[in-house]
């Protein structure tokens, strides 16, 4: 998390408002090759949830660690189940994968 009181940085990512002179909420998942791998960017009424940033963060780590021969679902949760990527799974999740599945 950083401070950009000057915008410099807002504008690299396309977040600066230079009518307002203000940032809006943008948060940016970025890897240590540098590629960014998720974002998400809300106008000022509505506010981040740090909870679903660090839930995500554990599942790329974990997908970056396995060296993508697993991948996380939709809602996965630390200690969840995950899938094994490849052609057989496109439109079967639902055969091999649950909401409860997401959960310790």
């Amino acid at each position: 998390m950083l401070s950009d009181s000057s915008g410099a940085i807002g504008e690299l990512y396309g977040v600066y408002d230079r009518e307002a002179g203000v940032n809006v909420r943008g948060r940016f998942i970025i890897d240590p090759d540098g590629k960014i791998q998720a974002m998400e960017v809300l106008t000022p009424p509505v506010g981040r949830n740090v909870s679903e940033a660090i839930r995500q963060i554990k599942a790329y780590q974990l997908v970056r660690k396995a060296g993508g021969k697993e991948v996380t679902p939709s809602g996965w949760q630390e200690g969840g189940k995950t899938l094994k990527p490849g052609i057989g799974l496109v439109g079967k999740i639902a055969d091999h994968w649950t909401i409860a599945d997401s959960y310790k």
